[in-house]
C-alpha cells in the first residue's frame, strides 16, 4: 500500500491543466473535462503500475492539458517483452474501462449522456495513442518492432523518421477535415517538438545505453549475437552496432579472415574507462 503511495506521489499536474478547468467550469463542460480526465489517468497509471511491478524507474506521471505521460528514467537495456507489456498496459485499460461502462449502462447506473460522452472519448484516445507516431504509445510499439532485429541507434532513428511521416500524413488529414479545431493544433505542435527533442537528444540516449549496458545495471541478455568488424573499425562505429537484449561477441577480420576476437565488454572498457574514443577495433587487439 504504501510502495502503491509513493507512486501516487509521482503524479505531476501541469499547471496550464487547471486553466483547462476552470474554463470548463465557465463554459458548462466540467463535465466532459472529468470523463477526459478520468481516461487519460487510468491509461498512465496503467502504464505506470505495470513499469512498477518489473521494478522500472519511474520519474513521474505527467497530467497535461490534453493529454497524459508517464515517464520512465529507462534506456533501452530492459528485455523487450517487459517494454512490450509496459507499452500495451495503457491501451488495455480502455477495454476494460468501456466494457464497464456498458456493463453501467445496462444496468441503469449511468445516464446514456455520460455513456455517450465516455464511449466517445474513451475510442478516440485509444485510437489516438495508438498512431504509430513517438512518444504515443503506437510509436513506441513501432520501436519495438525495429529493436528487434536493428541496432538500438538504427533503431530510434528509424522510429523517429518514421514517425514524423506519420505525424504529417495525420497533421494534414485534420486539416482537411478539422482545419480550426485548436485541440488537435495543440496537440500536433507539441508532437513536433517532442519528436524534434528526441532527435537533439538521440545521442544522449545512445551513451547511457551504452553505460548501462557496460556497468551491466538490470540487464539480462537474450541471446548472443557474434558481430563480424573489421580491425579498421573505430570503437564507435562498432558501438553502433549494439543491439537490445544481445549479447555481442566481436569475431575481428581481415581480408576475409579471422584474425582475434573480443568481448564486447572490452570494447566498452576501452571507450568509457580508457577514454579511448578514437580507437580503431585492432588498438584493442593488439593491446590485449
Amino acid at each position: 500500500m504504501n510502495n502503491f503511495m509513493g507512486l501516487l506521489r509521482k503524479i505531476h499536474i501541469h499547471p496550464l491543466f487547471w486553466i483547462v478547468v476552470g474554463i470548463a467550469v465557465i463554459t458548462a463542460n466540467f463535465q466532459e473535462l472529468l470523463v477526459l480526465f478520468t481516461i487519460i489517468f487510468i491509461h498512465e497509471m496503467g502504464h505506470s503500475v505495470m513499469a512498477y511491478i518489473f521494478s522500472w524507474r519511474i520519474k513521474r506521471i505527467s497530467i497535461l492539458p490534453f493529454g497524459g505521460v508517464a515517464e520512465m528514467d529507462e534506456h533501452g537495456n530492459r528485455p523487450l517483452k517487459e517494454e512490450l507489456f509496459v507499452i500495451i498496459a495503457g491501451p488495455f485499460q480502455h477495454l476494460w474501462m468501456g466494457l464497464m461502462m456498458l456493463l453501467l449502462e445496462k444496468m441503469g447506473f449511468v445516464s446514456t449522456h455520460l455513456f455517450t460522452i465516455f464511449m466517445e472519448y474513451n475510442i478516440m484516445i485509444l485510437i489516438f495513442n495508438l498512431l504509430p507516431i513517438w512518444p504515443l504509445d503506437g510509436g513506441k510499439l513501432l520501436h519495438i518492432i525495429f529493436s528487434m532485429n536493428k541496432p538500438f541507434l538504427q533503431s530510434i532513428r528509424i522510429t523517429l523518421s518514421s514517425s514524423v511521416i506519420f505525424l504529417i500524413a495525420f497533421h494534414l488529414i485534420a486539416i482537411l477535415y478539422h482545419p480550426f479545431n485548436l485541440n488537435i493544433w495543440i496537440v500536433v505542435i507539441y508532437l513536433y517538438l517532442s519528436l524534434w527533442a528526441e532527435w537533439k537528444q538521440m545521442n544522449f540516449v545512445f551513451m547511457r545505453f551504452l553505460l548501462e549496458r557496460y556497468y551491466g545495471k538490470r540487464i539480462s541478455f537474450e541471446r548472443l549475437r557474434p558481430l563480424k568488424v573489421s580491425g579498421e573499425d573505430f570503437l564507435f562505429d562498432v558501438l553502433g552496432k549494439f543491439q537490445r537484449g544481445k549479447k555481442h561477441p566481436l569475431l575481428i577480420v581481415k581480408n576475409g579472415e579471422e584474425i582475434g576476437h573480443l568481448d564486447e565488454n572490452e570494447l566498452l572498457h576501452a571507450y568509457f574507462a580508457e577514454k579511448q574514443t578514437d580507437a580503431k577495433v585492432k588498438d584493442l587487439l593488439y593491446s590485449y
